[in-house]
């Protein structure tokens, strides 16, 4: 007999939602695991790279990860026995983090992932850091232990980071966005095609969160290991369920072991 599924829930919101009420919808419809759009602790806002004092705000609105804004999110986890990917604005010297933090369902932090490949080439990550590697944790749940990774937006586009999220054992990679994934004017839904091929590759789920419209076009999805889309939604704001077959992960990721050689 099949085991219970994992269910992900993507937060297809702005950072104005009431986060308690989302929670409280997530676990009533069974979600294991709530995920975030990118840099939810400012909506992923933007700064006029001409003005020098905007420039600074943005910088300084930046939060710590042992700070109120995380805290809000454990809490969260504990009061509705879920776990979450919560991303933020992380304070760093000389420059800050665009960073995600895995939380489990009582509270405690699992994962603290910075994005890597950041858009160093356009606002407002120009003004960021970028992180270092990528490692992967081990989530108990209800439908059983999960090892989970973090992508944070473009970070899904390059080999070298779904590498060493394999080498670590990554079963399920939960992926918090900020862009066009269906309707970008100039490449179209390019990003979905390689979010399905990189499942493929690497023999595992994947989850991507993403900001609604009109800040980006939502269209969060999610994909087993075989590239087949399991959910997706529209542009509008709501939460988007994922049912994932761990024993399936499991038992393909044995099967085509070959495909995870690194």
């Amino acid at each position: 007999m099949a085991g219970k599924s994992l269910r992900v829930a993507m937060a297809q919101v702005t950072n104005d939602v009431d986060v308690d009420a989302l929670f409280a919808s997530a676990a009533a419809r069974g979600a294991d695991i709530v995920v975030f759009p990118e840099m939810f602790s400012n909506g992923y806002s933007r700064f006029d790279p001409e003005d020098e004092a905007a420039r600074r705000a943005w910088i300084e609105a930046a939060v710590p990860i042992d700070g109120s804004y995380v805290e809000r999110f454990r809490q969260a986890a504990r009061s509705n026995g879920l776990a979450v990917v919560a991303t933020f604005l992380e304070c760093g010297d000389p420059k800050p983090f665009n960073s995600a933090v895995l939380i489990d369902s009582n509270g405690d932090v699992l994962l603290h992932q910075r994005k890597r490949h950041i858009c160093f080439f356009d606002i407002p990550e120009e003004a960021c850091a970028a992180g270092e590697s990528s490692r992967v944790a081990r989530l108990s749940t209800a439908a059983g232990e999960v090892a989970i990774g973090i992508t944070i937006c473009m970070d899904r586009e390059f080999p070298d980071v779904a590498s060493d999220l394999v080498r670590d054992g990554a079963e399920l990679i939960l992926v918090p966005n900020s862009c066009p994934l269906v309707d970008d004017p100039a490449i179209g839904d390019v990003r979905v095609a390689g979010v399905r091929a990189l499942a493929f590759q690497s023999v595992l789920g994947v989850a991507v969160a993403n900001y609604p419209a009109p800040k980006d076009d939502g269209r969060s999805f999610a994909v087993d290991p075989l590239g087949k889309v399991l959910a997706t939604s529209g542009p509008q704001p709501e939460l988007v369920l994922a049912d994932f077959d761990l024993d399936r992960i499991k038992a393909l990721q044995k099967q085509d072991w070959f495909r995870r050689v690194r």
